[in-house]
């Protein structure tokens, strides 16, 4: 196979356009001798003569017009690929694998991947995977994912080498109760206050862990009186009366029952789940990572702000 070399096939190029070698050395800051000697050199590799006398001069011949006319798409897809790796450099391109539990989709990832649409740059391609808080690590480690979302419950000691955790958000946990439950309107509710109630929470796994833990940290055990997973099936459940349950407020509103549940806010207890951003060791560093991460953390702090408006409002209510 014919070996091309694209800094040679440019002196070439630059021959072309400048008409005399003298030009051609002063364009490309290089000795006329040295020019000269590259494009001899050139006319060896690809087996065929590149220039004929004319004169005092030099002028290209028809093979080296042929070599040229394959070289300009050469050059043009070189310079594309520049063009595509100063935007990945800028963190403009390049692919972003997110793995996230449902809330996190809906409430940070959705609104950071419009944050991302509405800059006046490109910026890079975000491919959602939803899974669950515990599997996110795994999918991470597996290579299978670029970022996960979790929870700091269930994340890895901070000391794990694999991985670069960073916190996003303190998500406010409020208690659902039924509309005409007897401690719906009652003032500075605390989760003691709710010791003897039935409970609705997850089975296993990290929110079932943090129920608990909040529970405890009030001082009582919860008596889990149904287990279910899906925050619709749970405040589902509260509406039917069946029990209460601590539900985390980024919980889009989509997922709230219209009526018959009162959202309480615990201000004594103030119970959060803290979620995470989680990347392998050093790839925060990376310019499309790095861009996906700085959206996502104003998405958690428009969260916030949008959880303020939701506490103001429960409290008039």
């Amino acid at each position: 196979m014919t070996e091309w070399d694209v800094r040679k096939l440019r002196i070439l190029r630059t021959l072309r356009d400048r008409g005399t070698v003298t030009a051609t050395a002063e364009a490309l800051l290089m000795t006329p001798s040295a020019v000269s000697q590259q494009l001899t050199n050139l006319a060896g590799q690809l087996g065929v003569p590149l220039l004929e006398p004319q004169g005092r001069r030099v002028r290209l011949t028809d093979a080296a017009h042929l070599v040229l006319r394959h070289a300009e798409a050469v050059f043009a897809q070189l310079e594309r690929a520049d063009a595509d790796l100063a935007g990945y450099l800028r963190g403009e391109s390049g692919q972003v694998r997110v793995g996230a539990f449902s809330t996190a989709v809906s409430a940070l990832v959705v609104p950071a991947v419009r944050i991302l649409a509405a800059e006046d740059r490109p910026g890079p391609q975000v491919r959602v995977r939803e899974a669950e808080a515990a599997e996110a690590y795994e999918l991470l480690s597996a290579g299978e994912v670029d970022l996960a979302l979790s929870l700091a419950a269930h994340a890895p000691t901070a000391r794990d080498p694999r991985f670069t955790l960073l916190p996003l958000l303190a998500d406010p946990l409020d208690v659902a109760l039924p509309a005409g439950h007897r401690l719906a309107g009652a003032p500075a509710l605390r989760l003691a206050d709710l010791s003897r109630e039935a409970w609705i929470f997850g089975g296993s796994g990290p929110w079932s862990e943090i129920t608990t833990a909040a529970c405890e940290a009030a001082g009582f055990v919860p008596e889990q009186a149904h287990s279910a997973a899906g925050w619709t099936t749970i405040l589902v459940m509260v509406r039917a009366g069946m029990g209460v349950a601590l539900v985390p407020r980024m919980v889009s509103a989509s997922d709230r029952p219209r009526d018959g549940v009162v959202m309480r806010i615990l201000e004594a207890d103030r119970p959060y789940r803290h979620v995470v951003a989680a990347v392998r060791q050093g790839a925060e560093d990376g310019p499309a990572t790095a861009r996906v991460l700085a959206a996502l953390r104003l998405a958690a702090e428009r969260s916030v702000q949008q959880g303020k408006s939701v506490q103001q409002t429960v409290q008039q209510n």
